[in-house]
């Protein structure tokens, strides 16, 4: 009886625990999808990896910039990790919805000692961002910047910083799709 009863438990178990396994792998494929509605205009940029070459570089000094897009914290935020030359530079990024500010809410980290806290909107297929730096930055303390999806499937990226008192150009980037690119840290 013993054995029968185990058997049976084994049968059980064998036929049950794939059809759970399943259900759940379905679930959370959907959890996964799942983004809150605040963060939905940035669903484009999600799961991509973007490599950029920025407008000042030459095939003899290249500066290329890559940029990772994901949904995290269960959907309720976006990571965003970024390297420049291989690690050389970089920084990730976490976007948020603030209730309080109305506003979606963005902190960034850098490999450089700085960090900066800032606000940002989309409209008409345009983000847009105003940041404060804090710690050093080669003197910026404000950074200004637009990032807008093209047809043909390119991200634009164009940035101006305030130094010294004075709004100044900063980085334009023309990014491409790149799901071979890898963003690394030294």
């Amino acid at each position: 009886m013993k054995v029968s009863a185990s058997i049976a438990l084994f049968v059980v178990v064998s036929l049950v625990c794939p059809a759970l396994a399943d259900e759940k792998t379905k679930a959370q494929g959907t959890a996964q999808e799942t983004l809150d509605e605040n963060l939905e205009p940035l669903r484009p940029f999600l799961g991509k990896t973007w490599k950029g070459h920025f407008k000042n570089s030459t095939p003899e000094k290249p500066v290329v910039d890559i940029a990772r897009w994901e949904r995290a914290l269960n959907g309720r935020a976006i990571r965003v990790l970024h390297s420049v030359n291989d690690g050389a530079y970089g920084g990730e990024t976490i976007i948020f919805w603030d209730a309080k500010k109305e506003s979606l809410v963005f902190y960034y980290f850098t490999t450089a000692r700085f960090h900066t806290t800032g606000t940002m909107t989309v409209k008409d297929g345009k983000l847009t961002s105003h940041e404060v730096v804090t710690g050093s930055a080669n003197g910026v303390t404000e950074v200004k910047a637009t990032y807008e999806l093209r047809s043909g499937g390119t991200l634009r990226s164009e940035a101006e910083y305030l130094k010294e008192g004075k709004w100044t150009p900063g980085r334009e980037i023309l990014y491409k799709e790149d799901a071979k690119a890898e963003v690394v840290f030294k």
